[in-house]
C-alpha cells in the first residue's frame, strides 16, 4: 500500500494521464504525429530535479512539467495542451485511490475469511453473553465471528461502493467549461485510463466523493475497532476466555515480568481514532470557495495515503491477530457457572406467566429469588426449589428442564444459514 504513495508512482501516474491527454490531441490531429511519438519516447521525470525546481516556483505540477520538458525536448510544448493543474492531479487521484481500494477489498476479504473460519470452528462453544458487561443469557462463541463477519460483509460492499464513487477523472479545464479542451478529451483520457468522466466538475472533482471514500474507511476502521475491543475485554485477567497470540521471546512489560497485554488490540483501537478524524478533515474538504481553492489539497496529501495505509495495516494485523487467538472454552465454561445459573431468570419469568402468573407477580418472585442467589451466592435452581409460590405453579421436574442450556443454542444454525446462505453473499 505504501507504494501507491510514494513519489515515483504518483508522478508517474501524473505522466499516464498527460501522455493520455497527448494521445486523445493527437486523434483529433492537434499534435502531430511524430511529435507523440517523441514525448511517448523522452517522456520521463526526476524526482530530485522536481524537488529542486519547486523551491523557485512553488508550483508541484510546474516543476514536474518543467522536469519531463528537459526529457522531451520541443515537442514538449504540447504536453499539458488546454490543461489545469487540477485535471492531472484529480484525475491521477482517482487512479491512485482506486488501486489503494483494490487491496483494501482484498484484504476485507482475507479477513472475512478467517471470521468465517472461526465462526463455524466455535459455533457450538457455549459463551456467557453479555449486556452492559454483566452476564444476560448464554450464547456461542462462533455468533460473535458470525455477527463480525456480516458487518464485515456490509463494508466490502461499501468499499466496492467508494471504489466506484472515486473512480471518476476529469480534464474539463479551469472551472469545468471545457472552455480550452473538449469533453472528446476528457472522455478519451478517463476511458483509456480505467476512469470514468465526471459528469460536470469545476476546476476540481467535487469532494463528496473524497468524503465518501474516507468515511468508508472510517467505518471499516471502527469494525476493526469492535473486535480488538472485545478482544481486550475478553483476555481481561478476571475475564480471561480468549488471548491475542504472545509470541516467543516477547515480553509485555518493562517492570513485571508475567504480563501478557492486547497490545495488538489496542494498537488497533488507537489507529481507528486517526481513521476517524481523518474522515472529518475530508467532510470539512467539501466546501471550497466558489469553483476551487487548494484548502482541500494539503489535507488530502495526508489523510488519504495516511488512511489507506493504516486500514490496510489494521486488516492484516486483525487478521493476523484471530488466526493466532488462543480461545479457553473451559474458561468459558467456569464463567458461566460464576452467574449460579441465573441467566434462566427469563425463562422461569415466561414459564410461570404461562402457567397463569400475572407478569408482574412473576417478575417479583423471580427477581427476589435471583437477587437472593446472587447475595447469598446460591444455585438460582436450588432456591426456586425451595420457593412456596413459584412450586406452587412449576413442578421439580418443570423448574429442572427451564436450566437445559440446549435451550439456548436451538437457532444458532438458523442464524448461521442466513449469514453465510449464498443469498446473504449477493446481498452484499
Amino acid at each position: 500500500m505504501a507504494n501507491i504513495w510514494e513519489p515515483e508512482n504518483r508522478f508517474r501516474k501524473w505522466l499516464d494521464v498527460e501522455i493520455a491527454a497527448c494521445e486523445a490531441w493527437a486523434e483529433r490531429g492537434e499534435i502531430p504525429k511524430k511529435s507523440l511519438d517523441v514525448i511517448k519516447k523522452k517522456a520521463k521525470f526526476d524526482i530530485a530535479r522536481i524537488d529542486e525546481i519547486e523551491k523557485t516556483v512553488k508550483h508541484d505540477v510546474i516543476a514536474f512539467l518543467t522536469s519531463v520538458a528537459e526529457h522531451v525536448g520541443p515537442d514538449s510544448r504540447f504536453i499539458h495542451k488546454g490543461l489545469t493543474s487540477s485535471d492531472i492531479l484529480d484525475t491521477s487521484l482517482a487512479m491512485l485511490m482506486k488501486d489503494a481500494s483494490g487491496l483494501i477489498i482484498d484484504d476485507i476479504k482475507g479477513l472475512m475469511t478467517v471470521l468465517k473460519a472461526n465462526a463455524f470452528k466455535y459455533k457450538g462453544t457455549l459463551q456467557i453473553g453479555r449486556s452492559h458487561g454483566i452476564h444476560a443469557e448464554p450464547m456461542t462463541f462462533g455468533l460473535k465471528f458470525a455477527l463480525w463477519y456480516d458487518e464485515m460483509n456490509r463494508n466490502l460492499l461499501r468499499m466496492k461502493t467508494a471504489k466506484e464513487a472515486v473512480s471518476f477523472g476529469k480534464l474539463s479545464g479551469p472551472v469545468g467549461t471545457f472552455s480550452s479542451v473538449p469533453p472528446f478529451i476528457e472522455n478519451f483520457v478517463c476511458k483509456k485510463l480505467g476512469l470514468k468522466p465526471e459528469n460536470i466538475s469545476t476546476q476540481i472533482v467535487q469532494r463528496d466523493r473524497h468524503a465518501e471514500f474516507m468515511n468508508t474507511l472510517a467505518l471499516i476502521a471502527a469494525a476493526v475497532e469492535k473486535i480488538a475491543l472485545e478482544i481486550r475485554h475478553l483476555q481481561r485477567t478476571e475475564v480471561l476466555e480468549a488471548e491475542e497470540p504472545f509470541e516467543k521471546g516477547q515480553k509485555g512489560s518493562s517492570a513485571m515480568p508475567h504480563k501478557r497485554n492486547p497490545v495488538g488490540s489496542e494498537n488497533l483501537c488507537g489507529l481507528a481514532r486517526i481513521v476517524r478524524s481523518n474522515a472529518m478533515a475530508a467532510m470539512e474538504n467539501i466546501a471550497l470557495w466558489h469553483e476551487r481553492d487548494i484548502s482541500h489539497s494539503s489535507v488530502e496529501r495526508v489523510i488519504i495515503p495516511d488512511s489507506t495505509i493504516l486500514v490496510d495495516y489494521m486488516l492484516a494485523r486483525l487478521t493476523g491477530i484471530l488466526e493466532g487467538l488462543h480461545v479457553y472454552p473451559d474458561r468459558m465454561k467456569e464463567n458461566i457457572d460464576r452467574s449460579y445459573g441465573l441467566f434462566n431468570s427469563q425463562r422461569v419469568l415466561l414459564k410461570l406467566i404461562e402457567k397463569g402468573m400475572s407478569r408482574e407477580n412473576a417478575y417479583q418472585f423471580v427477581q427476589k429469588n435471583a437477587m437472593e442467589s446472587w447475595g447469598r451466592r446460591r444455585e438460582f435452581k436450588e432456591l426456586l426449589m425451595k420457593d412456596k409460590e413459584i412450586k406452587e405453579y412449576l413442578s421439580p421436574g418443570e423448574i429442572e428442564k427451564l436450566f437445559d442450556m440446549s435451550y439456548y443454542l436451538k437457532n444458532v444454525d438458523h442464524i448461521f444459514k442466513r449469514v453465510f446462505s449464498l443469498q446473504s453473499a449477493r446481498r452484499a
